[in-house]
């Protein structure tokens, strides 16, 4: 089965309003740029997206808040230039005005939510955010001496990765710092 799509445009026409769509990249560094523009062109509608970052610095995906596209952001970056600090912050004056509904994960807990998802697991167990605001409406388990709060994995509808070479059957080559997240939002 041949998995490539003619142009970015055909590979994001069906992508419906709703979608929670997982992008890779660190800042810049491997994110599926042309997908995410393409996405911006198409103009679905109150989305979910998942990625490591949003607000400036990632003008790409900042675009579809410009848009009015997002509805949720998962995220574990999610204001990397504050309005607080003179920064005109598209994201973060939506997030504020309550627009764009946004969640913060540790990057150690964000990437394990991704790989859960991707080797079929449902969830896990992680001692960050205990007793914090975080563990609001969680089960909190004691293992040995410890904490620990329950964290379900993520299992986005569509994955936009970015790759340094690719095949008809959907195999991937990273490369360098572009691999970061990309791997796990694949396997998500």
């Amino acid at each position: 089965m041949n998995k490539v799509y003619p142009s970015v445009d055909e590979a994001v026409a069906d992508i419906p309003d709703g979608a929670s769509i997982a992008i890779g990249g660190f800042f810049t560094a491997g994110t599926p740029i042309h997908l995410v523009q393409a996405l911006a062109r198409q103009g679905a509608k109150d989305l979910t997206i998942i990625c490591m970052q949003v607000g400036p610095g990632n003008e790409d995906i900042l675009q579809l808040v410009r848009n009015q596209q997002v509805k949720r952001a998962i995220c574990n970056y999610p204001f990397y230039r504050s309005v607080s600090r003179g920064v005109d912050d598209p994201f973060e004056q939506a997030a504020r005005a309550g627009k764009v509904k946004v969640e913060v994960y540790p990057m150690g807990t964000f990437i394990e939510k991704l790989r859960a998802a991707g080797a079929g697991i449902a969830g896990f167990y992680t001692p960050a955010g205990v007793g914090t605001i975080v563990e609001a409406g969680k089960e909190r388990r004691h293992f040995g001496d410890r904490e620990y709060l329950l964290e379900l994995a993520f299992k986005p509808d569509y994955a936009f990765v970015y790759a340094y070479q690719g095949d008809s059957l959907g195999n991937l080559v990273c490369r360098k710092t572009a691999r970061n997240y990309n791997p796990e939002m694949a396997a998500a």
